[in-house]
């Protein structure tokens, strides 16, 4: 392979941001990807249900700062913005009582008073109370948003996230708007990296193909990647390091849609609907999104992990079911075509995104600093308030890139 000035490992958002911007600044550069296709997490398919359907990100989040809201705006893709909130609450097959709903609302406004007064208990379960409604809140915004529960969270990494409204969908994709900012950009496909030699004055990155050196390296694959050591660092990454990529956890969540056929069960198009059961094996269902035949059902946390090792069809039919339990037996003749996502069992991506353990938060400046100034990491965990989004990975790359051209070609910053 040919020596470069920066190799970038992973062609997600992140990588294919920090490879535009090195390309800005008139660096030589090569982008090394393990999977066959661009886009990481962001990927959009049509062959499950015959229309465009994001298998992993699909919100466009914090619309008012991501980068890629306002391509979408120039290609002329179709928009919706969609409030997060619950607009129907069941609690296994009984509907929540409209007063029950505003305990829930009340639960979340207690949540941002107590996030901003502080807590001594680091873990975010501690700042709801046992009641139903406060759990459907905690629900909310930690397995279906944080991708862990809530005793796996830390208060002080959940408050370092920013507000993420304004939120879209695009019915095209977002898969597909992140494969369209990154088309032009050279990437080597199927080309796991196998090591990374920081031993001499730059780093020597080891492939199937052969090695190629460089200054400096992007690392930009996830933490569940990093934590399986399916890249082997020489010398070891120091023990900060090491210990950062493990106080990042995976969280997982984990789609299974299912196509409703006909009856739109009074229903609107994308209403949000929880269902809170025992266990945390909660299941939020987006519905009919742009009229779609379809019901998008979410499950997150250590259910999701559980559900994901149970396999799709196991899957699809907890979801049905519950269906059946809140719209009657004659839903299960209206389903057609479904699927499960399947994040966590990706080898190249290990999980849906990294949240900080409770105590650790600080575990995502550590990973920000260089090593030797020739090992750099960017993505989603690195990405600052935009934590955990696509949008803000691709800013991380674009920084990290901005990084390296300043601390190692000056001239060119």
């Amino acid at each position: 392979m040919t020596d470069t000035d920066v190799v970038v490992v992973g062609a997600g958002a992140a990588g294919l941001a920090a490879a535009r911007a090195l390309r800005a600044h008139g660096l030589r550069f090569v982008v090394l990807e393990a999977m066959d296709r661009i886009g990481g997490r962001a990927w959009t398919t049509d062959t499950d249900f015959g229309v465009p359907f994001d298998i992993g990100c699909a919100w466009l989040h914090a619309a008012d700062r991501n980068p890629f809201f306002p391509e979408a705006e120039a290609a002329g893709w179709t928009l919706h913005h969609h409030p997060m909130g619950v607009d129907r609450l069941y609690f296994g097959d009984r509907a929540a009582t409209p007063g029950e709903l505003a305990e829930i609302c009340a639960a979340e406004a207690e949540l941002e008073r107590l996030l901003d007064t502080g807590a001594a208990d680091d873990r975010l379960s501690s700042l709801f109370s046992a009641s139903r409604a406060a759990r459907a809140a905690a629900t909310f915004c930690g397995p279906m948003d944080f991708g862990q529960d809530a005793d796996e969270i830390s208060v002080t990494d959940f408050r370092g996230a920013a507000d993420l409204d304004p939120n879209y969908f695009t019915r095209e994709g977002f898969g597909a708007l992140v494969a369209r900012f990154g088309a032009d950009v050279p990437v080597s496909l199927s080309t796991p990296v196998r090591a990374i030699d920081w031993s001499g004055d730059g780093v020597a990155v080891e492939t199937a193909r052969g090695t190629v050196r460089a200054r400096a390296v992007i690392v930009t694959v996830s933490t569940g990647v990093l934590a399986f050591e399916e890249i082997r660092f020489r010398p070891r990454l120091p023990e900060r390091h090491v210990e950062a990529i493990f106080d990042l956890p995976m969280g997982l969540l984990t789609k299974i849609p299912v196509e409703i056929r006909g009856d739109r069960l009074g229903l609107n198009p994308f209403d949000d609907l929880l269902i809170e059961r025992h266990a945390h094996h909660d299941v939020y269902f987006l519905c009919f999104p742009f009229d779609l035949d379809l019901m998008v059902g979410f499950v997150g946390g250590d259910f999701a992990w559980e559900m994901e090792a149970a396999g799709p069809a196991a899957a699809v039919d907890f979801v049905t079911d519950r269906l059946e339990d809140i719209f009657g037996s004659g839903i299960r003749r209206a389903v057609g075509r479904s699927r499960m996502t399947q994040w966590g069992g990706e080898r190249y991506v290990r999980g849906a995104y990294a949240a900080a353990r409770p105590g650790k938060a600080r575990a995502r400046a550590t990973l920000a600093d260089p090593v030797a100034d020739r090992i750099w990491f960017a993505g989603e965990a690195l990405a600052g308030a935009l934590q955990q989004t696509a949008g803000g990975a691709r800013l991380s790359g674009e920084r990290v890139a901005g990084q390296v051209v300043r601390a190692l070609w000056p001239g060119r910053a």
